[in-house]
């Protein structure tokens, strides 16, 4: 991003950041209410036998739905790249976000109702809505803050908690609702949660002036208006070459992670020993550990990596997303010694998949924060909203990824052999982008110093920037 502190208009503070952050906190925390409360109950809704009454799923088979849980998450993140294209081209960041937030409403009351027509439907609705809302949302928080400003990473720390305080109250309340009182209530639930979100938007409108409008718009900055009308220069090309080889670290940590979804939930519902005395756990309460973990642990991991940069060490985003994914992987390890246990004929101790989405929310929060902020530094500002819906693009077919390996582990290969692959891969991958780092964090011009570079500055030998 490019936008100047003097371009950018006076803001009411809260705690130190702008309200409109808060703004976009809420509106975020109660759209990932709506998509992780649908999430948690989608694999258990196709499996479920078919009856009548509202506890009656399609009756699909594992594999099946585990397929199709892969093409609806790829598809969904996917989707951005055509949502940030609209935003960058036709009604800005923040119109974009209210059509998709209306669309996300409509989508998720759709899937509410009984009938397989509306089930397709109300996921194609939910598809194009999260869409346009995710990356223009996420750009929009880059927005509030002027480039150098210290407090942009922050902000998205705060952003993203929002994101799992959501994720949490979903797994709880609307996985419950689903598992005990009928799917299709459940579905209501999450649309109900898209609405309180949209309401929170819409009210808020008047602290996000100048925010998330058309760069060729009637309230775009000069900053924004310059650099709508002339070509990337060569920093700003390999600003974003560095960003789309990034994207291959994006692809591997996700279709890692989001076994939680598919593979992880099955195996929480078949294999695991759920009952606590008397009590069963319901297997989507396990959905809630990851946003739960997260709550607790982002300030200490923040702390922690403030402490080491300080000491000197290494603290670029490239690095801290090439350790996350590491410790993400080692969190397979775990549900390793729970396949084997599954093998010996008994059923898993659930402690296992407690430690192994301990070892994914840390490896979560050093490498997703953080590779939001580190596409709103590189990204050039007349292609903002694509760069970002680029990013979630590359985390949908992670998405995919993720369902052909939760298909493999229910197929020929089996859970024990897939923990270990997906253990192995992910820290091989971590070292070679470590290896990598230097000149990789050449490519990106001093984006990320502590005085950051503008493109002027970093193109001081460029006299005739090319055509992109």
């Amino acid at each position: 991003m490019t936008t100047t502190a003097a371009s950018l208009p006076e803001r009411k503070q809260f705690l130190g950041h702008p309200v409109g952050l808060y703004i976009l906190f809420f509106t975020e925390l109660w759209e990932r209410f709506s998509y992780y409360g649908m999430r948690a109950l989608l694999v258990l809704y196709l499996v479920a036998e078919t009856q009548d009454g509202p506890k009656g799923g399609l009756g699909w088979s594992q594999e099946d739905a585990l397929q199709l849980y892969g093409w609806y998450t790829m598809l969904v993140y996917v989707a951005s790249i055509p949502g940030g294209i609209v935003a960058d081209r036709l009604f800005g960041q923040k119109r974009t976000v209210m059509i998709g937030g209306l669309t996300l409403c409509a989508g998720h009351l759709v899937l509410a109702l009984p009938g397989l027509a509306s089930f397709y439907g109300g996921l194609g609705l939910i598809i194009l809505g999260v869409g346009m809302l995710k990356p223009n949302i996420s750009s929009m928080v880059g927005e509030l803050y002027p480039p150098g400003d210290e407090r942009r990473d922050k902000g998205f720390s705060i952003f993203y908690m929002g994101i799992n305080i959501g994720a949490v109250l979903a797994g709880f309340i609307i996985g419950t609702v689903g598992e005990v009182y009928g799917w299709h209530y459940g579905f209501g639930l999450a649309g109900f949660g898209m609405l309180l979100g949209q309401a929170v938007y819409m009210w808020g409108q008047r602290h996000l002036k100048r925010i998330g409008e058309l760069s060729t718009g009637a309230e775009a900055s000069p900053e924004q208006l310059a650099a709508a009308s002339r070509p990337l220069t060569k920093a700003e090309r390999d600003r974003v070459l560095v960003i789309f080889l990034s994207f291959f670290l994006t692809i591997v940590f996700w279709g890692a992670f989001e076994q939680a979804g598919g593979l992880m939930n099955l195996f929480a519902s078949d294999h695991t020993d759920l009952t606590i005395g008397s009590f069963e756990v319901p297997a989507t309460w396990f959905q809630s550990l990851n946003p739960a973990y997260i709550i607790l642990l982002a300030v200490p991991v923040a702390s922690f990596w403030i402490a080491w940069g300080r000491r000197g060490h290494e603290e670029s985003s490239l690095f801290k997303m090439a350790i996350g994914t590491m410790i993400m992987g080692w969190g397979f390890l775990f549900m390793v010694a729970a396949s084997m246990q599954v093998d010996g004929g008994e059923k898993a101790w659930m402690g296992w998949l407690i430690l192994a989405y301990l070892f994914h929310t840390i490896g979560e929060l050093c490498a997703s924060p953080v590779a939001l902020s580190f596409v709103t530094k590189l990204a050039p500002v007349k292609y903002a909203a694509l760069m970002m819906g680029a990013y979630f693009a590359a985390t949908g077919f992670g998405n995919k990824l993720a369902g052909l390996i939760g298909e493999a582990a229910v197929g020929d290969l089996g859970p024990t052999t897939v923990f270990i692959g997906v253990a192995g891969f992910t820290t091989v991958v971590g070292i070679v982008v470590i290896a990598a780092l230097k000149p990789l964090k050449r490519l990106t011009h001093g984006a990320e110093d502590r005085t950051p570079k503008t493109v002027h500055e970093a193109e001081q030998t460029e006299t005739e920037p090319a055509a992109f």
